[in-house]
């Protein structure tokens, strides 16, 4: 935008969308540069601001407020590279959290079909279903893939595979043909693990992924306005 006049604080957070306080604060630490002052001692703002205090926002939307406050103070006391690979790095970070939950909606889609494991399984069983060793089994347990439940059958231990157990394990046989490393799959178990009831729907899925993707076209915008901040 083209401006003819300083702004007041108050046009300036109404045009930024801030509040007027947060405006002040955000002057006040360095995030965006200081302000000039009336003889009232009333501060002004100019385009530059306008920049910067966007270019704040996006990037609290994207890697939140604390780091995206600390980015923008570095950014006089560093180059333009510098806060290039600062920002880069958190895209990779971004985008890896992406990585992770196409990787769960992959293994849901994997099993979606397969609606069997619901009676519980003992080793050898679930062996049979996945067509893995059972050796394999114990391996992805020893690497908190699956968790299966210690029974004492006829004065002998063994595994017994209930229906989450399962489930794992059909997700992590699912990654595993299709190529996903160990750590690979442990992150999407996790991601799966973590939406708790909600693990169970594409939906929920593709509403992380869909704000995932959102935080990093803020990261992206955010760059460009932090190039052009100070000038």
């Amino acid at each position: 935008m083209t401006m003819d006049r300083p702004l007041s604080t108050a046009e300036a957070a109404e045009i930024s969308g801030c509040s007027v306080q947060q405006v002040r604060r955000l002057e006040t630490i360095g995030v965006i540069p200081a302000a000039e002052r009336r003889p009232n001692g009333y501060r002004t703002f100019t385009e530059v601001h306008l920049r910067a205090l966007g270019a704040y926002r996006l990037l609290a939307a994207a890697i939140g407020p604390v780091d995206a406050a600390a980015l923008m103070m570095r950014r006089d006391r560093t180059s333009e590279v510098d806060i290039a690979a600062a920002l880069g790095e958190h895209a990779a970070s971004l985008d890896a959290e992406r990585k992770q939950v196409l990787a769960a909606r992959d293994a849901l889609l994997a099993v979606a079909a397969d609606t069997g494991g619901e009676d519980p399984l003992t080793i050898t069983e679930l062996s049979q279903a996945l067509g893995v060793p059972a050796s394999t089994l114990r391996f992805w347990e020893s690497e908190g893939l699956i968790v299966p439940e210690r029974v004492v059958s006829g004065g002998v231990r063994a595994r017994l595979y209930r229906s989450l157990a399962i489930r794992d394990a059909r997700i992590t046989a699912a990654l595993r043909a299709g190529g996903y490393r160990i750590p690979e799959v442990r992150e999407a178990l996790t991601v799966l693990r973590d939406l708790g009831d909600a693990g169970a729907s594409l939906t929920a899925l593709d509403e992380r992924t869909a704000a995932i993707e959102a935080r990093l076209r803020d990261l992206f915008r955010a760059g460009g306005l932090i190039v052009s901040a100070d000038r």
